[in-house]
């Protein structure tokens, strides 16, 4: 019997151009032919959490909108995309099949309400300062709300001093609570605000983190990807580089 293929979501940090959307969907769409895969694509149209004032945010709402819809389109791949604000939910149901929680924001009910109203898959990403058991009551605000299917994701713990720490028995306690839990693989080596005024990170350390969600359990696997990460205009140094994702999703599925 097989086994289920994790759930695979990649793209970059921000829409910077339709161009760079193409040239990392054209690659999604190349890898799920070639190992029979369905990568969820993913963008941000707007980093409201940004470090500084001065950093680059996004096209916005209504423009980041009709750009991921035009990749849906034109590449047939799924979407996912994150809210900030609930007025945001239902315009960003209508595009995208999952709508995630940024992980400050996973406590803010009504942000919470109002995705699960919309129908979608909800990916609820764990806060830097909760465990992996507090994440059963956001859960259990999107259900009440009518959510059919959450996600939860790990993405490390931040106790100060511009780093991230994973503590990997987060996965199996979160798998208590849903069946799909996915291991965000890039933000887990950022180093918050470390890098003047905007976050820094190690890339080098992403697929040691991959390898070991996927030893403790993980079902599914965050990829922020970029076909040059060093001039990203967001999360630049933890970013993945794009030609390598299809290796280290055919290591991920060797195991």
């Amino acid at each position: 019997m097989n086994e289920k293929k994790p759930v695979i979501i990649a793209g970059p940090c921000v829409i910077e151009s339709e161009e760079l959307l193409d040239t990392v969907a054209q690659e999604l769409v190349r890898i799920n032919t070639q190992l029979k895969t369905d990568i969820i694509f993913k963008a941000s149209f707007d980093k409201a959490n940004r470090t500084s004032v001065h950093s680059f945010r996004g096209p916005g709402l209504d423009k980041g909108l009709k750009m991921l819809a035009r990749v849906k389109e034109k590449y047939g791949l799924r979407i996912l995309t994150d809210i900030h604000e609930s007025h945001q939910a239902e315009s960003v149901g209508e595009v995208c099949d999952v709508i995630q929680i940024p992980a400050f924001l996973c406590r803010q009910t009504d942000l919470l309400v109002a995705a699960a109203r919309t129908g979608r898959i909800i990916n609820i990403k764990k806060a830097q300062f909760l465990s992996g058991q507090d994440m059963r009551y956001p859960v259990e605000k999107a259900k009440e709300a009518g959510a059919k299917e959450v996600w939860l994701t790990e993405r490390g713990n931040c106790f100060g001093y511009n780093n991230l720490v994973v503590d990997f028995r987060n996965i199996p306690d979160m798998l208590d609570i849903v069946p799909t839990v996915i291991m965000d693989c890039t933000h887990s080596v950022q180093r918050p605000g470390a890098a003047g005024g905007k976050t820094g990170g190690d890339r080098r350390f992403v697929p040691c983190m991959a390898l070991a969600a996927k030893a403790f359990g993980a079902t599914g696997y965050f990829f922020e990807v970029h076909p040059e990460p060093d001039k990203g205009l967001s999360d630049a140094a933890n970013m993945l580089q794009l030609d390598k994702l299809e290796a280290l999703v055919r290591e991920i599925e060797r195991i």
